[in-house]
C-alpha cells in the first residue's frame, strides 16, 4: 500500500537535506563503452526521461539506433546529490530518470520521444504497473526551449491517442530540467550486469504519433 509519503512529492522545506559530495561516476558505459558524463561533442544531443523503474527504461534507450549514451539518475525533485533509498523513501521529490544522448542526424528527437511514450503507461500517476511511489512518475526534462515545446506537442498527440483507447488523462511532467543527478554504479546498465535482473517496463499498446514508425 502506498503511503501518503510516497504517493505525495514533499515541498522542498519538507525534502532530505542530501549532500554537496557527487556521486562517483563510472568512466565508461558497461555496453557501449562511451562516456557517461559529458561534456558531450556536437552534433549530440541530451534529454531526461522517467518512466518507471529505471533498470528497463535504460535498456530501452541503449538499444536505440543513435543513441550516443544512457545512464541513470534521479531529477525532478529538492534533495541534492540523493542516495536511492533516499529517492525511494518519497522524500526527495526526485523521479527515476534516464539520461538519454543522442545522435539527431540518426534518431530524431522526435523519435526519441515515440520510444519513451511507447514504453510505458504514463496515465498511472504516482506510479507504473506495481512499482508504487514518486520516484516511478512519468517524466520529461528538457534542455532547450525546442525540447520543451516538442515534449508538449507529443504529450498532447499521445493524450489523444491514449483517450481514444480508452484510457485516462496522462499525468506526464513536462518541464525545463533543474539538475540530472547521476545514481550509484551498480543502478548503471544494471540489466546487462545482470540479465534476470527485474524489469518493469509495459507500454500500453497504444501507437504514438510522432517519429518514425
Amino acid at each position: 500500500m502506498v503511503t501518503d509519503k510516497k504517493s505525495q512529492l514533499p515541498s522542498a522545506a519538507e525534502a532530505l537535506p542530501g549532500r554537496a559530495e557527487k556521486m562517483p561516476v563510472p568512466a565508461r558505459h558497461f555496453v557501449n563503452g562511451a562516456a557517461l558524463e559529458g561534456p558531450f561533442a556536437e552534433p549530440l544531443q541530451q534529454i531526461v526521461l522517467g518512466l518507471g523503474c529505471f533498470w528497463g527504461a535504460e535498456r530501452v534507450f541503449w538499444q536505440a539506433d543513435g543513441v550516443y549514451t544512457t545512464a541513470v539518475g534521479y531529477a525532478g525533485g529538492a534533495t541534492p546529490n540523493p542516495t536511492y533509498q533516499e529517492v525511494c523513501s518519497g522524500m526527495t521529490g526526485h523521479a527515476e530518470v534516464v539520461l538519454v544522448v543522442f545522435d539527431p542526424a540518426v534518431i530524431s528527437l522526435d523519435a526519441v520521444l515515440r520510444i519513451f511514450w511507447e514504453s510505458h503507461d504514463p496515465t498511472q500517476g504516482m506510479r507504473q504497473g506495481n512499482d508504487r511511489g514518486t520516484q516511478y512518475r512519468s517524466a520529461i526534462y528538457t534542455f532547450n526551449a525546442q525540447q520543451q515545446l516538442a515534449a508538449e506537442q507529443s504529450r498532447a498527440a499521445y493524450a489523444q491517442e491514449l483517450a481514444d483507447a480508452g484510457y485516462g488523462a496522462v499525468t506526464t511532467e513536462v518541464a525545463p530540467l533543474d539538475t540530472f543527478y547521476y545514481a550509484e554504479e551498480y543502478h548503471q546498465q544494471y540489466l546487462a550486469k545482470n540479465p534476470d535482473g527485474y524489469c518493469g517496463i509495459k507500454g500500453t499498446g497504444v501507437s504514438c504519433p510522432i517519429g518514425p514508425g
